[in-house]
């Protein structure tokens, strides 16, 4: 029952996309952000997302929409850095390995420009963001529900065959969001909205203390310090945060804090010397392939990471960093397109909140969506998420923001042209 639901779901979505484009962006975003197809039996693991994105991609050629594209900075600069992914991968040291992960990247960054050319106007901005809080804060309400009742034995998950299947992914996807909650609820009308969006950023705290994820907790410390350094009500933050953060901390079970303390300890830790080594061969083989590097992930291949280093290819796996992930993947020109990317978005949303014409509500976001960037760029720095759909949409969203805010506003006509116009006699005084 679970699956036809499903199954007819995406085929009302499918024919929704045709016609009004932006639905399927939704729901494109929804299966991207949540893959509700993994909660299902029969559909385990099968791409339907990608029914979805067929139609809507066919339903904003239908409808025209790619005519009122207009190109920015951020969004050319993600163009470019996919289409740098195509060439590493001509180049790739292992095509059949690295097409799997070229194929989910290059159409995650298609969807992000996508979501930047249908989030034209205020209500679509808000109705991708909403979803985008959503899908993450399901994961988010459960964790936190999840580790109180078990008070903190056991790891918060996220679903298997996922990007966020990890819980050091989960959960900094999860802190990555929390400043987008915030902005939310700050624009919320009704108060149980408000409270709604409060309880959830309370229970996403500790979700994120339940994945027992070093890499999350450093990135919550870093959203904390920056929206410390940059809220007006600096006391009544920390008394928020404390009043949440110090009983969680406090009922987490004794293993939970030696694994947190062993972050002052890195160096005798086996599983950060095992990055460290990951990070050394990345480096090596974007060293050996400066322009392409060696293909998407290849550097998991024991056989590739032995040209470079025949040592520590015993040791190193996964690179736990985006940003040795894109360079030993795509080399040195495509890291710096993603890192260009990323920077474009920050300087964009800056450029927002000085904008004197910038209306309020945009320049509240632009302060939330660089927090949330920032976070995701300091977490990101030890986990491989770099081809999770949530901080891109972010990135795209801002990149629409811009130029929203940047497009003048007619000026009303006169009313006597309003008049003629319509075929009304000119109250123009006879000579």
């Amino acid at each position: 029952m679970r699956d036809a639901l499903l199954l007819l779901f995406i085929l009302a979505c499918s024919g929704l996309a045709l016609r009004y484009p932006f639905a399927g962006v939704l729901a494109w975003a929804w299966f991207a952000l949540m893959a509700p197809h993994q909660f299902a039996y029969g559909v385990y693991g099968l791409p339907l997302n990608e029914i979805i994105a067929v139609a809507t991609l066919a339903g904003v050629a239908i409808a025209g929409e790619w005519r009122r594209f207009r190109l920015d900075r951020t969004t050319v600069l993600l163009a470019l850095f996919a289409g740098w992914l195509c060439v590493s991968q001509v180049f790739s040291l292992d095509p059949d390995h690295s097409a799997v992960y070229f194929d989910r990247f290059v159409k995650t960054l298609i969807f992000a420009i996508v979501c930047a050319l249908m989030a034209r106007d205020r209500l679509r901005f808000h109705a991708l963001l909403w979803m985008l809080v959503v899908a993450i804060g399901y994961f988010a309400a459960k964790g936190g529900l999840f580790t109180l009742a078990t008070l903190g034995r056991f790891r918060v998950q996220g679903v298997e065959n996922t990007v966020l299947e990890d819980n050091n992914h989960l959960g900094l996807a999860m802190t990555a969001i929390l400043p987008l909650i915030l902005y939310l609820r700050g624009e919320a009308k009704h108060a149980a909205v408000r409270a709604g969006l409060l309880a959830l950023f309370a229970l996403a705290l500790v979700a994120i203390l339940g994945t027992h994820s070093r890499g999350a907790l450093i990135a919550l410390a870093v959203f904390a310090g920056f929206f410390w350094l940059r809220a007006r009500r600096k006391f009544l933050i920390l008394a928020g945060l404390a009043a949440v953060l110090v009983p969680a901390v406090a009922f987490m079970p004794p293993a939970w804090k030696e694994r947190m303390q062993t972050i002052t300890q890195a160096a005798e830790d086996p599983s950060f010397m095992g990055r460290v080594d990951a990070w050394i061969v990345n480096m090596k083989l974007a060293e050996a392939h400066p322009l392409t590097g060696a293909g998407l992930r290849n550097s998991y291949q024991k056989e590739i990471a032995a040209t470079v280093d025949p040592v520590r290819a015993e040791t190193a796996k996964a690179a736990h960093s985006i940003y040795f992930e894109v360079l030993g993947g795509a080399g040195f020109v495509g890291l710096a397109l993603y890192l260009a990317a990323v920077a474009s978005a920050l300087m964009a949303a800056g450029e927002i909140r000085r904008r004197a014409n910038a209306p309020p509500w945009a320049s509240r976001f632009a302060w939330f969506a660089q927090m949330s960037l920032v976070v995701f760029c300091a977490g990101g720095a030890a986990v491989s998420l770099e081809m999770w759909d949530g901080y891109l949409i972010v990135m795209a969203l801002i990149a629409a923001l811009s130029r929203l805010v940047a497009e003048p506003k007619a000026a009303p006509a006169p009313a006597g042209w309003r008049a003629r116009a319509r075929g009304a006699p000119s109250r123009k005084p006879p000579s």
